[in-house]
């Protein structure tokens, strides 16, 4: 009687805590990640540390539960049966095409909460599904490996290319590669592997190859991609003609017949916006490729889609402000990208909680209103109070929960949230750096002192 009374103030209190709870017990159901495990991994077996176990662990530090592995295997040591050690070495070999896994396993599962929530964005291109690609290197570690210690520059543990669904705002797909220099063009083929017809692929130009423009139409799919300056052949392009304007230039639209080493011919639109202001690199003219026909994306749309490719990068900020996406003390590649691939699918839970606030407050007002900073805050800042007052086996019930339940669970949730504590406060447009030439000789200056100076002042 008296742990429903706590719970029922965590649902009145902090019920978007709750519900991020809720769905990792349902995402990360214990059984379901080992049953993954025993159907992705290759080489790795089970001995005593289940995979689940591991998840668990990394889950509680990329959302900043805890600051480290080694702090949250101290704060389950009653429940661990093995050593810090075995911890370390299982990580260490974690295959990468489990870590991806895991993350499509977390997509596949909360996908239909968020359609049963009415929680989605509003299809950007209706009749196509649109994925966002964008590649992500993970930082420098600690030199914590013995072939680290004398090494001056700083040691990367991997790259990834993730795959973003815009509408939903999951992490749909991951490539995960242990080499940190390996060029972002070589880990396409599970990207082509996974096009399905009427895909619309939107991506920066470090992806635009004719190998891959080639092999999307091949499987029925789309895309709209910035041109690289030299990764494309044609011989035959129409004439360059004038669309109209948009906010930020003059777009103008012509037919390029792209050629493969085979021969095979590829026509496709190229989008130019000649724009206002020039970039930051003194860029003037930007190229999109696309295949996408006119009567579903003229001009101005596809350049309109381009844009949403920036989306991703806002992926990537919550991953940094609202988790912790890269443990820079998991030196081994295998354990680094493990770490990321773990903050990938609690990002697609936070995706759902969110979700869960536009099914009921309306898509509007939570994209313009709702901070991702003070929503996290509020999620991080209650778990470890409420997993003391709430026991872990209380919340096995939602593990059980199907579809149905748990999307009507999470809309009750999100109308107990109180909006006003997680608002946004906009900041105006920067100001331009004055030159600092006061003081320049000296180390240190007493801010008290300048005070009262410009008091004086006055």
């Amino acid at each position: 009687m008296l742990l429903n009374t706590v719970f029922k103030r965590f649902v009145e209190l902090a019920p978007m805590c709750v519900a991020a709870r809720a769905l990792l017990e349902s995402a990360l159901c214990p059984q379901e990640l080992d049953q993954v495990f025993q159907e992705t991994a290759r080489q790795q077996y089970t001995r005593t540390l289940l995979f689940s176990t591991c998840v668990e662990l990394m889950a509680t530090v990329v959302c900043r539960v805890h600051r480290s592995v080694h702090a949250a295997y101290q704060a389950s040591l009653q429940e661990m049966a093995v050593s810090m050690k075995s911890v370390y070495t299982k990580l260490e070999h974690l295959e990468p095409n489990l870590s991806a896994e895991l993350v499509r396993h977390t997509a596949r599962k909360l996908g239909p909460v968020i359609r049963r929530m009415k929680g989605g964005l509003p299809p950007l291109l209706p009749g196509y599904r649109v994925k966002i690609l964008d590649g992500n290197h993970l930082g420098r570690t600690q030199r914590r490996l013995k072939l680290l210690r004398d090494v001056a520059a700083g040691p990367l543990p991997g790259q990834t290319l993730v795959v973003l669904d815009p509408e939903l705002s999951l992490a749909i797909d991951v490539v995960c590669c242990e080499d940190g220099h390996a060029q972002e063009r070589s880990l396409l083929d599970p990207v082509v592997a996974s096009t399905d017809p009427r895909d619309v692929w939107i991506a920066d130009r470090n992806f635009c190859t004719t190998r891959l423009l080639f092999a999307i139409v091949g499987r029925s799919g789309y895309f709209i991609i910035r041109q690289h300056a030299s990764t494309l052949h044609w011989r035959r392009q129409s004439t360059r003609r004038r669309i109209g304007r948009i906010d930020a230039g003059t777009l103008y639209e012509q037919t390029l017949w792209l050629e493969n080493e085979s021969d095979a011919t590829l026509p496709v639109r190229r989008v130019t916006l000649v724009l206002d202001k020039p970039t930051r690199d003194g860029e003037e003219e930007i190229h999109l490729l696309t295949n996408v026909p006119a009567q579903d994306a003229d001009a101005p749309k596809v350049a309109s889609l381009y844009r949403e490719r920036w989306t991703i990068e806002g992926l990537f900020q919550d991953l940094t402000v609202v988790l912790q996406c890269e443990v820079n003390s998991l030196a081994y590649p295998k354990a680094a990208l493990f770490g990321f691939c773990v903050a990938l699918a609690s990002s697609n839970v936070y995706a759902t909680v969110k979700a869960s606030l536009r099914g009921v407050h309306g898509a509007d007002k939570i994209e313009r209103d709702v901070s991702d900073y003070y929503l996290g805050e509020e999620i991080s800042g209650k778990y470890e109070g409420m997993m003391i007052a709430i026991p872990e086996r209380y919340w096995r019930t939602f593990a059980d929960y199907g579809t149905k339940e748990m999307a009507d669970f999470l809309l009750g949730l999100a109308r107990n949230a109180q909006l006003p504590r997680f608002q946004k406060h906009p900041r105006g447009p920067k100001k331009p750096k004055p030159r600092r030439a006061r003081f320049a000789k000296a180390k240190h200056i007493s801010t008290a002192r300048l005070l009262a100076q410009e008091r004086r002042t006055k």
